[in-house]
């Protein structure tokens, strides 16, 4: 099995810098997947209540019997919990649903809704030691300051869109003074611009018998960020996690440095998007 390497959080705790992520990933599915992604070597999960497969993983985890100490849990609180009363009742259903008696990092999902009170919540249950590690996802520029420095704790993690494409350099350096570690969803650009066709990356990983996804995952890495890759098929797990034995040149990613466009593929500005993500619980919670 591949040594998996970690970084260490502002609260001191280690996170490892390759997970598996489950977006998108039926409740059906979930858990025979994060079987195989355990099985395959992986121990950061990366789940959300809105993915509505947090017991799925934590199914998954129960059977397993793998010691929870050696796993990293993450989930997400939605925008339909939003507030420090719901936020704090979804904190302990998820808890519930994951089986578990604590989550290794929790986030506020999306910046909308009640997120202060949704953020103080997570602080109580962190100093409650429901939770290890409490951070954001989606939050962009003025909006991740503007909590961060209103808050006593200050986000550990910051997850958004990032990949070689968007490299996010902006955002680390916004994140950085809070000792905020930036963690990728999309890390593949979700096979956007031809990622696994793209020439510079298959002719860096033809040195060193590597797959383009292999290759943009261990930059993102090797650039301190954690990267959450998502696959239902075992072969593509195995792939995408055997990046840590090989090192990338200084030539190899400068190379890669120069992909970076800056664009996203979703903008949180946008308020068709907005309203999509407002009515998603609504719209799509099977539980409905």
């Amino acid at each position: 099995m591949t040594d998996m390497k970690t970084i260490t959080l502002n609260n001191g705790i280690e996170m490892p810098t390759l997970g598996y992520g489950v977006f998108q990933v039926s409740p059906k599915e979930c858990e025979r997947c994060v079987t195989d992604a355990i099985h395959t070597g992986y121990r950061l999960i990366d789940t959300a209540q809105a993915y509505y497969n947090e017991e799925g993983v934590g199914n998954a985890i129960v059977r397993l019997g793998v010691p929870r100490k050696e796993l990293f849990i993450t989930t997400k609180v939605w925008i339909s919990n939003a507030g420090e009363e719901k936020a704090a009742r979804s904190i302990d259903e998820s808890l519930r649903k994951l089986r578990t008696d604590y989550i290794d990092l929790l986030l506020v999902h999306q910046p909308f809704g009640d997120y202060y009170g949704t953020y103080r919540a997570m602080q109580k249950a962190y100093q409650e030691g429901k939770v290890r590690a409490i951070g954001l996802s989606n939050f962009y520029g003025a909006r991740f300051v503007d909590l961060a420095e209103n808050m006593e704790v200050k986000p550990a993690v910051l997850q958004v869109e990032a990949h070689v494409f968007a490299q996010q350099t902006a955002m680390r350096e916004t994140i950085a003074p809070y000792g905020t570690r930036l963690m990728a969803w999309g890390p593949l650009a979700q096979g956007a611009d031809n990622l696994f066709k793209d020439e510079t990356l298959r002719g860096i990983g033809a040195k060193y018998g590597k797959s383009n996804a292999q290759i943009a995952l261990k930059f993102l890495t090797d650039e301190g960020i954690i990267a959450i890759p998502k696959s239902v098929h075992k072969e593509r797990m195995k792939e995408n996690f055997e990046i840590f034995d090989f090192e990338l040149t200084e030539e190899d990613r400068k190379a890669i440095h120069r992909l970076d466009t800056g664009k996203l593929k979703v903008d949180h500005n946008d308020p068709v998007l907005a309203k999509f993500l407002l009515d998603y619980d609504k719209n799509f919670n099977p539980d409905n």
